[in-house]
């Protein structure tokens, strides 16, 4: 296959991809929708982090797309039911890069609690401050982590070891690790912590959830923490507590709108904000995560293409292949309506083609069929790709 990796992804994956025969091409940049386009009419398969956006447009004038990587946690650069409707399943690392964002967590809630990045910064000036005042150890106080997935729960056990109190709120139940403990409201977990981490996805739930309502119900001297998404906290609002001392602090890394490449020029409402951590989407960017992240994506595409198998696909039915091909192995997505399987057998039964094995899953949309089959593969693919309900067919 011919793969495109985008946004400087680390040169493992390309060197793992390589290994199994496919051509890989390195951009360091992304693309907006036009150009993307036409880079993409070269390749089978796209490999992005967070700066691309693969929307409706990109995705239905790329046809010959076959797959994408996320290379990072998150997928909402992606239309995922846009990909899902054209056949294209959508791979990302959800694990990779959680301790190099939890490390960085960590880091910030010692650096606030100490006024460490003004006390640095006056340091570089020439000015020499020596003083106590509004410095605190973590030891002893109450971290309240929104959000208990991956890297939430990683948070938990390293704040645990700095002494740390640790709470947490997610709108599913969640097994707590070490002492921590789930509170059954946001309200509670903002009126109780003197640290508040979040760690949620981008949906319509989350944006601007921590508002000028919840930022208020913090507590007087806290701080926020913010390496999710940049939707999920209104600036003005925390500019605002900031301003009033309400807050004590807060570290940023992630904005509602970024710059699609690295320059000069990005403002913030929070520029001039006293003991405020700023950073630049940094929260997975480690050497060693980009090389975990690399490997991992990489390696369910190659699985992927040489397999048909979509385990950990995030928009995809979900289907574990064996890697021993018999025959010819025909990959199919399909409406999910009824009948389709029906229709798929009966051409390849009246064209006398043996079937040695075949799995089938299903989401309320689409059908994703693998089947291993004797000679006569070629004019069974052809068949099978015609009909109405067909959205993608290939055949290894």
């Amino acid at each position: 296959m011919k793969i495109a990796l985008l946004e400087g992804i680390h040169p493992v994956a390309k060197e793992n991809l390589e290994k199994q025969n496919h051509q890989v091409e390195l951009f360091k940049q992304s693309f907006a929708d036009d150009e993307l386009i036409d880079v993409l009419k070269d390749f089978e398969a796209v490999g992005i982090r967070s700066k691309t956006h693969l929307n409706e447009k990109v995705l239905q004038n790329s046809p010959q797309l076959n797959a994408v990587g996320c290379f990072c946690i998150g997928t909402n650069q992606v239309d995922l039911q846009a990909a899902k409707k054209l056949g294209i399943p959508v791979f990302n690392a959800p694990h990779s890069n959680t301790r190099s964002v939890a490390e960085l967590v960590l880091c910030e809630i010692v650096a606030l609690s100490r006024n460490l990045f003004d006390m640095s910064s006056k340091v570089h000036k020439g000015q020499w401050e020596k003083s106590a005042s509004g410095s605190y150890e973590v030891r002893g106080k109450t971290l309240g982590i929104v959000g208990y997935g991956h890297i939430g729960s990683q948070v938990s056990i390293l704040a645990e070891a700095f002494g740390l109190k640790v709470i947490y709120y997610d709108v599913v139940k969640r097994l707590p690790l070490g002492n921590s403990h789930q509170v059954g409201s946001l309200s509670r977990l903002l009126k109780e912590s003197d640290f508040v981490t979040l760690h949620v996805p981008e949906t319509p739930e989350t944006k601007k959830m921590m508002g000028e309502k919840e930022i208020a119900t913090m507590k007087k001297g806290s701080y926020l923490i913010n390496a999710s998404r940049g939707t999920v906290v209104d600036l003005e609002a925390l500019a605002s507590a900031l301003d009033s001392q309400h807050l004590a602090g807060a570290a940023i890394d992630v904005y509602p709108s970024e710059p699609k490449k690295n320059s000069g020029g990005f403002e913030t409402n929070l520029q001039n904000a006293r003991n405020v951590i700023l950073t630049p989407h940094i929260g997975g960017s480690t050497q060693e995560a980009q090389f975990k992240i690399g490997q991992e994506v990489s390696e369910s595409l190659d699985i992927y293409f040489s397999t048909g198998q979509t385990i950990g696909a995030v928009n995809f039915p979900n289907v574990q292949a064996n890697p021993m091909i018999q025959g010819r192995r025909l990959m199919n997505v399909h409406k999910n309506v009824p009948g389709v399987l029906g229709e798929i057998n009966s051409i390849v039964s009246k064209k006398g083609i043996n079937i040695h094995s075949q799995l089938l899953s299903t989401d309320e949309e689409i059908g994703y069929l693998l089947m291993d089959i004797e000679a006569g593969a070629n004019e069974a693919f052809n068949e099978i790709g015609s009909l109405s309900t067909n959205i993608k067919t290939r055949l290894l």
